[in-house]
């Protein structure tokens, strides 16, 4: 099936992005400055490539791995095209795109610009500024006097003579410690070759030639950008798995980032519930993931793992193992990108599963009452004063979310002025015209209004539709028919939400209808004071003249007005 522009959600950071099909086989790898940018101009039309429309026909997902700058994903598009081989990526099969530094395996090594090192030699890169990896070799020519040449070692040179070369025909015994200078700085300890630029800069602005000062300042930013992008390469990366993790809440990603000689290879992602303990979770990951695998020989990690866990990745190794937790050093470097890409999916899964979210509290509540499904609530409220304006609603809960197009109010028609005998007429007038039956039918109430509406229900031949439940508010006591009487937790918050949804909305309603009948209560100016607690008040007092005069003491005594609500209610008089 075709990949779909509306399925992906990309982050707005470098790195690459990888076009699969259903086999997750790699179809097309592409380097971006900003993924999500990038990936929608395949969508829009603008892309003339006539490859585009039978790559998105063929793929079903983008996929993507995070990194640090633009150069480092120029280096690890490069990779992955030669890893994976992809069928429309027409370019960067070979080794032939991009340069590396090498030294040459020999009793005296060379150091080399090559777009094919030398077997046994070791090599740095690749370089994605050509011009750069040259002018580095050209430094620590002229720095550490390392030789370029195979002159043999015995006869001097012009190199020599000009101090570019300090090889066996110069000083066989030092040439050793050169070396080791030379591969510190391609391994990224660049300090001393920085400091020989940096002074270089210095003289050249001291002499007012600017010009040249901007030059050798350019050159300190390419050197380190260059050097930097040894991340995506290096000859450390023989054989290891880099580990990155991340959570928010109880939502969790391990990322595994894969490299091989040399090179990093692809992404593996497990999203999981978090319980607290990093090195849990990653161990539970560890189990999954080299169940059916062999693990690598260094697996980087961003906590240490249990004793047990290790001797088992050991055994399914079955030879030198080491499992460390880097600190510095490229390693480090390696294990941090995974702990950005992690960052950025745990971030991305959370986003996607909001609506996940509403759907666990209406699970967690299934299983609180040992019901099937809670995914289908209806509650009902009913609101009045003194008698005047009765009225009810009943709105609807899907999936753990409020459904609003199914909300419904209702105008009671009968003559009762009790709460009862109206929430019983507006559950009837609802019954009557459904089609689906919700799993849960909800009223805001206590045990009679239970027993109430079930009477009602049976002598319509309505009951056994579904679970007929009331909600008290005192204590969020849930009553349901033939069962104990349940104080709800966490696990119930659903039912508490969509019986504070309905008594919102059927106050709103009430409200509305009181307005359009130019009957106000001055009480109903006081913030925070609504119909149900204007009733109460009424009722316990005898009518406004009562309230007007009551103390604050007096005020509290009524059901529901706390001491905030009865001072406002004070002020609201004396002022």
């Amino acid at each position: 099936m075709a990949v779909e522009k509306g399925s992906l959600d990309l982050p707005r950071k470098p790195g690459v992005y990888l076009f699969r099909n259903n086999d997750g086989r790699v179809m097309y790898v592409g380097k971006a400055t900003e993924i999500r940018t990038r990936v929608a101009s395949y969508f829009s039309g603008s892309d003339g490539r006539e490859m585009v429309p039978l790559l998105i026909e063929g793929s079903d997902e983008v996929d993507f791995i995070v990194t640090k700058s633009p150069a480092e994903a120029l280096s690890l598009e490069r990779n992955l095209i030669r890893e994976h081989k992809p069928k429309f990526n027409s370019r960067l099969k070979d080794d032939k795109s991009y340069p590396f530094i090498s030294l040459t395996k020999e009793e005296f090594p060379r150091i080399l610009y090559s777009r094919h090192p030398p077997e046994g030699s070791r090599s740095w890169g690749p370089f994605t500024d050509a011009g750069t990896a040259k002018r580095i070799i050209q430094l620590l020519r002229a720095q550490f006097g390392i030789r370029d040449k195979d002159c043999r070692g015995k006869d001097g040179c012009l190199a020599m003579h000009i101090n570019l070369c300090k090889g066996p025909c110069y000083d066989p015994e030092g040439y050793p410690n050169i070396v080791r200078a030379v591969t510190g700085v391609l391994d990224g300890n660049a300090t001393v070759l920085i400091k020989s630029l940096q002074k270089e800069m210095d003289r050249a602005s001291d002499n007012l030639n600017y010009e040249k000062a901007a030059y050798v300042r350019d050159m300190i930013s390419s050197v380190q950008r260059s050097l930097s992008q040894q991340i995506i390469h290096s000859r450390f990366y023989q054989d290891c798995d880099a580990i990155g993790f991340s959570s928010l809440g109880d939502s969790g990603i391990v990322v595994i980032l894969h490299a091989k000689d040399g090179v990093v290879q692809g992404k593996t992602e497990y999203p999981l519930i978090h319980r607290g303990d990093v090195s849990e979770s990653v161990s539970l990951v560890l189990s999954e993931h080299y169940a059916h695998r062999k693990p690598p020989k260094i697996l980087l990690l961003p906590t240490q793992i249990g004793v047990s866990t290790q001797r088992w990745l050991k055994s399914r190794r079955g030879g030198a193992f080491e499992a460390r937790v880097p600190m510095r050093g490229d390693l480090s470097k390696l294990r941090m990108m995974a702990d950005r890409n992690a960052e950025i999916l745990v971030v991305r899964a959370q986003k996607n599963s909001s609506g996940s979210l509403e759907q666990r509290a209406a699970d967690d509540c299934a299983d609180l009452l040992e019901l099937e499904s809670v995914n289908h609530i209806v509650c009902f409220d009913m609101a009045q004063l003194m008698g005047s304006e009765r009225v009810g609603a009943s709105i609807v809960f899907r999936n753990g979310r409020p459904s609003k197009k199914e909300y419904r109010t209702y105008k009671i028609k009968g003559d009762s002025a009790d709460d009862l005998r109206m929430m019983e007429e507006a559950v009837l007038r609802w019954a009557r015209k459904q089609d689906e039956w919700p799993d849960i039918l909800l009223l805001d109430g206590g045990e009679t209004h239970l027993s109430t509406i079930r009477r009602a229900l049976v002598d319509n031949n309505l009951n056994e539709k579904f679970v007929l439940a009331a909600l008290a508010k005192r204590e969020e006591t849930l009553f349901i028919e033939g069962r104990d009487p349940l104080i709800l937790d966490r696990r119930g918050r659903v039912l508490i939400h969509s019986r504070d949804e309905a008594h919102r909305f059927v106050n709103q309603y009430h409200g509305k209808r009181r307005r359009k009948s130019s009957i106000r209560d001055p009480l109903e100016e006081i913030d925070g004071l609504g119909a149900k607690k204007i009733q109460s008040l009424l009722r316990h007092f005898g009518g406004s003249r009562g309230i007007e005069h009551a103390s604050i003491e007096e005020l509290k005594a009524v059901d529901g007005i706390g001491t905030s609500m009865a001072r406002k209610i004070r002020q609201h008089f004396d002022f």
